[in-house]
């Protein structure tokens, strides 16, 4: 890099929620100048949304974004920058040739036994179907859901479909995967149990263009860490000192030398049809083995309130394919073996060697988190790690 380059207080290593967040913070609690680089072409992360010209629905580039939280800290937090809808999220499964609601619970419990259960007889059942496997330790996933819920439903809604997701037969993944499988024993078909829920009335990258106005935040787009020929390039700012956030893989910045951490991607199939609305709820699992995707989204449908917006002759579908992510796919889900633990704890030992350098997010700390959960450890990250670092 050229000596007559001016160096900012902060580069921000990816435009996701986590280094969005702290791009903000930094700029308002220290006043520092702040450079963002990301390697894709828009902001937002995962999170990006654009809207689909033909229909007028929003479209989630990398699956279903829903916004929700207990959290207080991070609800004032993010309704500085948007105000959100009032949509709650509802899921539901399409099994043998009927829907069902998902989570688990009393609707479906009668609608799948065709019975009229109250609910201390529904959980009677539960949980004499879950004792089939009484006393035994569960090796494996699919013992551990039938002890969980019962052989009937676990077998319906779950085996299936969690095949899909893995690529593996159930029987061959460790129980550990699930700890608890929610079965609600009333009619409550709310997916989540969070204080705070709902959409961003103007979409997600309005959103996040608010946080990051400011002219002491500058951002390019299509700028890749690990290029030497860019300015804010990983050796360049480390031989320089400048404090940089960093967001990527970890695994990728100390260039694999440890080996690879493990994800799962999704690919995704659009499907448009000639009318108003499809599914008629925005998200559609499909339990069964003999379709070969986990879920369909229909993106119109969590904006009900566009109405007046939207195309109501065209829609238009995603159908979400879950397998093994390879170098140069989109890391979606960390997989989170024990070998995998054990290996990012030694990239974790590795980044002592880089005290200018914090990592955050989703890639940066193998950890699987919502969007909400982002934002908390990034403000979280900034008090503890980022503005001592600034303040210097």
């Amino acid at each position: 890099m050229a000596e007559d380059v001016t160096y900012p207080d902060l580069v921000v290593v990816g435009a996701g929620l986590f280094g969005l967040t702290v791009a903000q913070q930094a700029v308002e609690k220290a006043g520092a100048r702040v450079h963002i680089i990301d390697v894709r072409d828009h902001i937002g992360g995962n999170a990006y949304s654009y809207f689909d010209e033909e229909t007028g629905a929003e479209i989630h580039k990398y699956g279903a974004h829903l916004f929700h939280t207990s959290n207080q800290r991070v609800w004032e937090y993010v309704n500085r920058f948007t105000e959100f809808t009032d949509y709650v999220h509802r899921v539901y499964a399409t099994h043998d040739g009927e829907v069902y609601p998902l989570p688990t619970n009393l609707g479906t419990i009668n609608q799948f036994f065709r019975a009229h259960y109250t609910p201390a007889e529904a959980k009677a059942l539960i949980e004499e179907q879950a004792g089939e496997l009484a006393g035994k330790d569960p090796q494996n996933l699919n013992d551990k859901g039938i002890s969980l819920i019962g052989r009937p439903l676990y077998e319906a809604f779950i085996k299936n479909y969690t095949a899909k997701q893995w690529q593996t037969d159930p029987s061959e993944l460790p129980a550990s995967i699930i700890n608890r499988l929610p079965v609600r024993f009333n009619y409550d078909n709310r997916y989540f149990k969070d204080t705070w829920e709902g959409l961003p009335k103007d979409g997600y990258t309005a959103w996040f263009e608010r946080m990051i106005d400011d002219p002491r935040i500058t951002m390019e787009l299509g700028v890749d860490f690990f290029d030497a020929s860019q300015p804010y390039n990983k050796a360049a700012l480390n031989a320089a000192g400048v404090p940089v956030v960093y967001t990527g893989p970890v695994d990728r910045y100390f260039d694999y030398e440890l080996g690879d951490l493990k994800w799962r991607t999704v690919d995704f199939k659009e499907v448009r049809y000639d009318e108003d609305d499809h599914f008629g709820c925005p998200v559609m699992n499909f339990s069964d083995a003999d379709v070969p995707y986990t879920r369909a989204i229909e993106f119109k449908n969590f904006n009900p309130e566009r109405h007046d917006s939207q195309n109501h002759e065209r829609t238009v579908v995603w159908e979400e394919y879950s397998r093994f992510a390879e170098r140069g796919d989109e890391p979606y889900y960390p997989i989170n073996t024990e070998a995998d633990k054990d290996l990012y704890a030694k990239y974790v030992e590795l980044e002592r060697t880089v005290p200018n350098t914090v990592f955050g997010g989703r890639l940066g700390t193998y950890k699987y988190y919502d969007m909400h959960q982002v934002i908390d450890t990034a403000l979280t990250a900034y008090e503890e790690q980022i503005h001592p670092m600034l303040a210097k």
